[in-house]
């Protein structure tokens, strides 16, 4: 390469064009393989003569060869195309993703009021599908900021139940649930149905799971409070998987989703109530940062994800049926 050359020249296009028709020994052939005009790569040789200092291609009888000098460019020519490919191309850039061979740690954080068997199911199909690959499952709770870690990438995502989910964050929304009572077989609503009216719902003892959010009360009460009423909470609990066993021990109350409570009635002797409070359906979904919205494997990983919570609301909806 002739001294002095100035670098800001040369794009990786100039150095496609090089490999190219060297290795085709053919300006016309080299336009056909790039796409391009004969005018326009013949232009675009004479730039690479001056650059190089060196005729590159000769006549040699009907056809034309490389110099020593162009054959001694064409493995450069072609670890630089290789080495941008890896820095650029599609696997680098996240387009591209092959979970049998991925090695890194997925980290989710989640709350424990979906179905019992979501969490489980996401860790089943997750050694099944990427073998290699660590996950880490967080809880949600008031002192976790979900909002920074995932801006931060803490967590790759956050599952859970909002009533205004952050518009920030990109979602998707994997079901949505009827609003029940879970009780006591032996709870006196189980035996008198028609006694249970919407004040006796709110003058009786619940449990609630503590608040994600520091001063937050919770979808439930808040849905509530919008319509200037409250009910009466009498257990606080972090371990939101445990409340259906404090149930079945005691005359409390939880309102959550039918898919949630399904899951325990043939293992506590428990019952689902209908809700006196019309509530919305609740619904859940997965969060995700812009920063690992483009991912190949951010979004394989969401679609793992929504396939278990489709396939869990199925099989809850026949176990119901």
């Amino acid at each position: 390469m002739a001294s002095g050359t100035n670098l800001a020249n040369i794009d990786l296009h100039l150095v496609r064009v090089l490999h190219t028709v060297i290795s085709e020994r053919s300006v016309s052939r080299a336009a056909l393989r790039l796409g391009s005009t004969q005018p326009l790569v013949s232009a675009q040789l004479r730039k690479l003569r001056g650059l190089t200092g060196d005729t590159l291609l000769v006549r040699a009888g009907a056809g034309m060869v490389p110099t020593e000098t162009a054959l001694g460019l064409l493995g450069p020519a072609e670890r630089l195309l290789q080495e941008a490919s890896a820095l650029f191309g599609p696997a680098r850039s996240g387009r591209v993703f092959a979970p049998k061979q991925a090695a890194h740690t997925v980290r989710i954080a989640a709350s424990d009021y979906l179905d019992p068997l979501f969490l489980p199911g996401i860790v089943a199909r997750l050694q099944r599908e990427a073998p290699g690959l660590s996950l880490e499952i967080h809880p949600l709770s008031a002192e976790f900021d979900y909002r920074r870690s995932l801006a931060a990438g803490e967590v790759d995502l956050v599952i859970g139940n909002w009533l205004r989910p952050p518009g920030e964050l990109h979602l998707g929304r994997l079901t949505s649930d009827e609003v029940v009572c879970l009780v006591a077989a032996d709870h006196p609503t189980v035996k008198n149905p028609r006694a249970w009216t919407e004040a006796r719902y709110l003058d009786s003892d619940h449990i609630a799971p503590m608040p994600l959010h520091a001063g937050a009360p919770g979808i439930i009460d808040d849905h509530l409070a919008q319509q200037g009423k409250a009910r009466r909470i009498t257990v606080r609990t972090a371990h939101f998987s445990l409340a259906p066993l404090m149930v079945a021990q005691s005359h409390l109350v939880l309102t959550t989703g039918r898919q949630f409570c399904q899951r325990h009635l043939g293992q506590l002797p428990l019952r689902i109530v209908r809700c006196p409070v019309g509530f919305p359906a609740m619904a859940y979904y997965q969060l995700w940062h812009e920063r690992t919205h483009a991912s190949a494997s951010a979004r394989w990983l969401r679609e793992q994800v929504r396939d278990v919570a489709r396939e869990l609301a199925t099989s809850s909806a026949t176990l119901a049926s």
